[in-house]
């Protein structure tokens, strides 16, 4: 079988570590490189963290993973984390499987969300035996085939609970419309605010500051 290496990254989600923690453990000697990219990224043997660590290689983890778009949606994303954890627990799991929570807040159009980024790590790895969902679309918005098909690559059993109601071509499409036009105008409004806070630091700014920093101030502020 060909050996795994995994990324700097990678290591820390697979172990749970944080950036700190992984740099003092390679500096103890507990995690040591197999190699070098041509870029000097260093790249560690899956199998050789395992013995280091300990790791029953039969272990496996059934992940429950929940997201809503926004932060006003967080008791709903209570409310999913829940019953996904309570379907989860009624599987009368062996011993060696592990029950992990993973839960996002953000768009279904955001791929670089971070517990999106765990899981398609854990997945990588051959560590996750079953992914529980509340619907398909919790995944993405648009992409989470790409999402099953890697499940199903590496042998992964993906439980939706709830199927998504039978609904119209036009209420699909209004609906990915109206996503699409969310996330655009959070995006534009956010810019605006962006914006409007330097303004308005700028006016707050005592005028002694922009005759220090700015040469010839006087001048260009009559110009403009």
């Amino acid at each position: 079988m060909k050996a795994q290496h995994l990324s700097t990254q990678e290591v820390c989600l697979f172990l749970g570590i944080s950036l700190s923690t992984f740099y003092r453990y390679c500096k103890r000697g507990l995690l040591k490189p197999s190699f070098f990219t041509s870029g000097g990224h260093r790249r560690f043997d899956l199998h050789t963290i395992k013995q280091a660590f300990n790791i029953d290689n039969s272990a496996e983890l059934v992940v429950c993973y929940s997201r809503v778009s926004s932060h006003d949606q967080k008791k709903d994303l209570a409310t999913q984390e829940n019953k996904l954890l309570d379907y989860a627990q009624s599987l009368n799991l062996s011993t060696n499987k592990k029950i992990v929570s993973i839960n996002d807040l953000g768009s279904g159009l955001n791929y670089k969300k971070k517990g999106l980024k765990q899981l398609i790590s854990l997945i990588l790895v051959g560590k996750v035996q079953t992914l529980i969902l509340n619907h398909k679309d919790r995944l993405l918005r648009f992409g989470s085939e790409i999402i099953f098909s890697l499940c199903k690559h590496m042998k992964v059993n993906v439980i939706v609970l709830e199927a998504k109601k039978e609904i119209t071509f036009e209420e699909e499409l209004s609906s990915d419309v109206i996503e699409l036009m969310t996330v655009f105008c959070a995006k534009l409004y956010g810019k605006r605010s962006h914006k409007n806070k330097a303004i308005s630091l700028n006016n707050t700014l005592p005028m002694w500051y922009f005759y220090a920093i700015i040469p010839n101030y006087e001048q260009k502020r009559r110009y403009y």
